[in-house]
């Protein structure tokens, strides 16, 4: 992998991880939004990752390196998909999108599981800030050697 190949594929990942964090963020901001423009409560979105043309499976990359150099990898966002799960029924009389035994629709958002996914997010912002900083001080090094 090259110097700007590597780099190039930790900014990918960079960009796709911070919109998984807007997802996330957006997902715990309306935890009790129980009614939208459509009329129903929120649902829940979660965001899908693909590879990006050029990544092939790791073994793949292992026979074939000394035959071509490996460009145009890392990863992008394919698509922003509502999550297809139930609603939860809360009991609160008083609200006021409360049906007729009380029962209010809440959003399918778990805010336990949305922050397991934010730190997850976040740990994998950082190991690609450090795989940018490591490259660096690779190519860095590689010059020293040449002086």
């Amino acid at each position: 992998m090259g110097f700007f190949s590597a780099l190039h594929a930790s900014a990918s990942a960079l960009t796709a991880q911070r919109l998984r964090m807007d997802i996330i963020s957006e997902n715990i901001a309306n935890v009790n939004t129980t009614r939208t423009e459509d009329g129903t409560p929120y649902r829940r979105k979660t965001v899908i990752f693909e590879a990006r043309n050029g990544n092939t499976p790791f073994s793949s990359y292992l026979t074939n390196a000394s035959k071509k150099l490996i460009s145009n990898g890392g990863v992008r966002v394919s698509g922003i998909v509502e999550d297809q799960t139930p609603f939860k029924s809360v009991y609160d009389p008083g609200h006021p999108d409360a049906d007729e035994n009380g029962m209010v629709q809440m959003p399918n958002v778990d805010v336990v599981t949305e922050m397991v996914n934010l730190i997850s997010a976040s740990r994998a912002y950082e190991a690609n800030i450090t795989s940018i900083d490591t490259t660096k001080s690779m190519a860095l090094k590689a010059l020293e050697i040449g002086r």
